[in-house]
């Protein structure tokens, strides 16, 4: 089947089966394009919890399908393809995540986003890049505080807000796969550029970053910013809604580590989703997500404190 005829299909699927397709930044350009709502992690975890469709398609990674599921007990949730995983939350075992809970037990745990259903049942709040500078200004400033899974974003935080923030020690692949030397060189050759970063990253990019945010920071940052060239510092998907919201001005992909035809940094567990797998989940109603409720209930409480704080 062309790409014509998938996307009459999904769009004929979704309005028969009353369906929501959610896309994060991150996804291939079709896949975008055909979303409802493309948003950041923040964005859609709102939008999950706002939802009246019957049947939620989450175009993204697994741990942002469970926290729809999380929000929507009652809506059946699908993940285009079950193995559209995340290093950060793959990273972090639940049991060794206890551990060290155990080590530290009058701390705060504040989890970002990033994790699975049974690390977000062992919050107390969970977080997003929007806004875990908010999260973390909430909690008092005596109270000592437990950070995971990103040790990355979590040095940031310290930065930013003076805290002493216990690190679990995670990250992402695609945030620590930039090149320093190769971006200094990219810089050099479009002096008047300014950097754009991920907090994600790490320490040594952050350094030289002009702007440092979220996704939908970053995009908010490069619309209103008056420049008009940029190196964006993430994962290359997000390139595709800037091309459209600001198609005047130049957007670069941050060049990495890796010797490959694009030069950029590529979440593959994002990319595992295509059009057509889309199209077979709505049609099949499967890869569905479920979670016990059980867990469901003790993984709602930190992100329900996270979006009444948001």
């Amino acid at each position: 089947m062309n790409e014509t005829a998938l996307i009459a299909e999904i769009n004929r699927l979704r309005q028969k089966k009353n369906a929501v397709i959610l896309a994060h930044y991150y996804q291939e350009k079709a896949i975008q394009e055909i979303a409802d709502f493309v948003g950041d992690s923040l964005e859609l975890s709102k939008k999950a919890a706002t939802t009246d469709a019957d049947i939620i398609v989450f175009a993204g990674v697994h741990f942002m399908a469970e926290t729809a599921k999380i929000l929507n007990p009652d809506k059946k949730v699908l993940l285009p393809d079950f193995n559209a995983g995340c290093s950060l939350a793959d990273g972090c075992d639940p049991d060794d995540f206890q551990k060290l809970k155990d080590q530290y037990p009058d701390h705060t745990v504040v989890t970002y986003i990033n994790c699975s259903a049974r690390i977000k049942a062992l919050s107390d709040i969970v977080c997003t890049s929007s806004n875990a500078k908010k999260i973390i200004a909430s909690i008092p400033i005596d109270q000592k505080i437990i950070f995971a899974p990103d040790k990355n974003l979590g040095k940031y935080l310290i930065q930013e807000t003076n805290r002493d923030l216990v690190l679990w020690d995670g990250s992402c692949v695609v945030h620590e796969a930039f090149s320093l030397n190769k971006l200094i060189d990219l810089y050099n050759q479009y002096p008047g550029a300014k950097i754009v970063a991920h907090p994600e990253s790490e320490d040594h990019i952050l350094k030289v970053a002009h702007y440092i945010g979220s996704t939908s920071g970053i995009i908010n940052f490069i619309k209103e910013d008056p420049g008009t060239v940029y190196i964006v510092a993430t994962e290359v998907g997000i390139l595709h809604q800037l091309s459209r919201d600001v198609p005047d001005k130049t957007i670069i992909a941050a060049p990495s580590l890796q010797e490959n035809s694009c030069s950029c940094s590529e979440c593959a567990y994002m990319k595992v989703n295509t059009l057509e797998k889309l199209f077979r989940c709505l049609q099949n109603e499967y890869p569905e997500i479920k979670i016990s409720d059980t867990l469901r209930t003790e993984a709602l409480k930190p992100i329900h404190r996270m979006l009444t704080l948001s």
